[in-house]
């Protein structure tokens, strides 16, 4: 098959397209042909050695943790899907060799579920980590119906799905995001405040009473900022900065989780959420991605395209 791979730890100029041998489908597995595998920035500091102290990785590895795609093949005693099924997934394993920036990619079921109709292959893809860690956020801290929730950096990739999630859920939601991500922000059903100097001051305004949730998706001052606005600092997620558990918040790190992915799915195709893609580059063109990808300048995903387009 065709992968995008690394021989040892680099950056994007050390990406190749290989040829490599198809996958083994171990039991409890199914194997997926990719039709669309999203970008994020764990991609390129993962391939960059950054996980290196928590994470065995083998080589060549392939990059990529979200994807879209159709199942081929079961493996022994994996019913959950049949061939010709639709599925996508955060496909995080416990180390790093087998990703989704290639032809085929071997999954675990449990890590798996039926792509939402409504979206694209690309919106599938762009999906599952980010729609994951919007949920696991909000929900280790009981986000809901009545809350008024601040959300850092609301129009990232995060942050748009967990506004959308936030108030398909009944809450009140004012998002920190530039002023030229505002209007977006607010066509997303948040309050927009601009990010920087004088941000608690800000969302007083809105609040005076403070917030009843924070979620932190940028890490740094939007922690200090959080814990100051909030009434309680057991309601602070935070994504970017393991200082939010020490000031008795929690830290989050996304796990895989299908039926989270199933959650996820029935909200897009109810049109109570869906996913922005800013581009979808060919997988042979993954080194571009990961240069947008780092600039931090994007609003929505950015995908590869693998299968053909639909």
């Amino acid at each position: 098959m065709k992968a995008i791979a690394l021989s040892e730890y680099g950056g994007p100029e050390d990406l190749t397209l290989m040829d490599l041998p198809d996958p083994k489908v171990a039991p409890g597995e199914v194997l997926v042909r990719v039709e669309a595998a999203g970008v994020n920035p764990v991609d390129w500091k993962l391939a960059a050695g950054g996980l290196d102290p928590i994470m065995v990785a083998h080589f060549p590895m392939i990059p990529g943790w979200d994807v879209a795609g159709v199942v081929a093949r079961n493996g022994l005693d994996s019913t959950e899907f049949a061939p010709g099924d639709e599925v996508f997934g955060y496909i995080r394993k416990d180390s790093a060799e087998h990703g989704g920036y290639a032809e085929q990619v071997a999954v675990p079921v449990r890590m798996l579920a039926r792509k939402p109709r409504a979206l694209s292959w690309a919106q599938a893809a762009g999906l599952p980590l980010a729609g994951l860690t919007a949920l696991q956020a909000s929900d280790r801290v009981g986000a809901g119906a009545g809350d008024t929730v601040l959300v850092h950096a609301a129009a990232g990739g995060v942050g748009s799905l967990a506004t959308q999630l936030l108030v398909a859920r009944g809450a009140r939601v004012i998002g920190t995001a530039s002023p030229a991500n505002h209007e977006f922000l607010r066509g997303l059903g948040a309050e927009a405040v601009a990010y920087g100097p004088g941000l608690a001051e800000r969302v007083r305004e809105l609040a005076p009473d403070g917030v009843d949730v924070a979620l932190d998706f940028v890490g740094g001052e939007s922690v200090d900022v959080s814990v100051d606005l909030l009434r309680s600092p057991e309601r602070l997620a935070s994504i970017a900065d393991h200082r939010a558990a020490a000031l008795g918040g929690h830290y989050v790190w996304v796990r895989p989780d299908g039926a989270g992915l199933s959650t996820l799915a029935a909200l897009a195709d109810e049109g109570r959420l869906t996913v922005p893609v800013e581009r979808v580059l060919p997988l042979r063109e993954a080194a571009e991605a990961w240069r947008l990808n780092s600039e931090g300048h994007t609003r929505g995903k950015l995908v590869l395209a693998v299968g053909e387009p639909s």
